[in-house]
């Protein structure tokens, strides 16, 4: 992370936040030493299990609840400076919303608190798609519709920064998809967004960097690219097995995996890789490069974490 980067540039900056609970030797340390830096025109993914210190992070972003050290800021303020607030919008446990009343009506109760009329309340519905359902008393929303109109109050004041906590919960397939499209619309338009999540898959499709946490702890802070990047190794499927491991000897080491031969060799290896096989009478049904899921790396990564 540059030191020189321009002030407006950074929306949210954590500085080695942590927040334990209790004291003595009954103290948990929920977040630990946390620091990274959300910048605008980015998707930030917060990647971590359940448990992980997520919550607890954005909540001390937001000031919600006090940090034990280190320090959030906004666009370079404290968040419990009224400027630095004003341009945040948050969605936190899936938004708090009166079942009384109707979709549009809880917006136009939340743009008053926030001191103006609402003039974007058809804006942010048709955006996050529940215009034809904005009558509606909210008590009738499923789980993904009120994570929606969590979104749309989450847009209401046109925020500089956006922070989503676990937003595709309750979505379908379908809805998951539109959610990620809305994300990148917002990144688009030059807004930071930062989305905590434990679903992967979700956080790969969307993000532009990731920071993995793991028992409060940031584990890695890289592009989505960077972490997938684990050098040079081909998937080979190959009978039999062990002809083909010989085959390879140690100039190419191999290990037999669920996904086949994992063999640590480049793209530029593979017609001699070829050759070697056919010559020791192997059979080749498929070769390849070895592509890693997120999903995979988290999994290291925590594990080893674990060790």
């Amino acid at each position: 992370m540059s030191d020189h980067e321009p002030a407006e540039a950074i929306a949210l900056e954590l500085r080695g936040i942590g927040k334990t609970y209790g004291r003595g030797a009954g103290a948990k340390r929920a977040v630990d030493d946390v620091s990274l830096r959300v910048r605008c025109g980015e998707v930030y993914g917060f990647l971590g299990p359940n448990g992980a210190g997520k919550s607890t992070t954005i909540r001390m972003a937001l000031s919600l609840i006090r940090p034990t050290a280190g320090e959030a800021l906004i666009f370079g303020r404290r968040p419990t400076e009224r400027e630095a607030l004003a341009r945040v919008g948050s969605l936190v446990d899936g938004g708090t919303f009166y079942g009384f009343l109707s979709g549009r009506d809880n917006l136009r109760v939340l743009a008053r608190t926030q001191g103006h009329e609402g003039a974007r309340i058809d804006e942010v519905l048709e955006r996050v798609e529940l215009s034809q359902d904005a009558k509606r008393k909210v008590k009738g929303y499923s789980t993904g519709m009120k994570q929606r109109l969590g979104v749309a109050a989450a847009l209401l004041d046109d925020p500089d920064l956006v922070i989503l906590d676990e937003p595709a919960n309750g979505l379908d397939a379908a809805g998951i998809q539109d959610m990620r499209a809305l994300i990148r619309g917002l990144a688009a338009e030059g807004k930071a967004v930062f989305l905590s999540s434990h679903l992967l898959h979700e956080v790969e499709q969307i993000c532009d960097r990731v920071a993995v946490v793991h028992k409060g702890k940031l584990l890695r802070e890289a592009t989505v690219g960077e972490l997938l990047d684990v050098g040079d190794m081909l998937r080979i499927e190959a009978e039999p097995t062990e002809a083909a491991i010989a085959a390879l000897g140690t100039r190419w080491p191999a290990e037999m995996t669920e996904k086949g031969l994992i063999v640590q060799a480049s793209r530029a290896d593979t017609p001699e890789i070829v050759r070697q096989l056919t010559a020791a009478n192997v059979d080749i049904f498929a070769i390849g490069a070895n592509d890693h899921s997120l999903e995979e790396i988290f999994l290291t990564m925590t594990r080893d974490s674990d060790a």
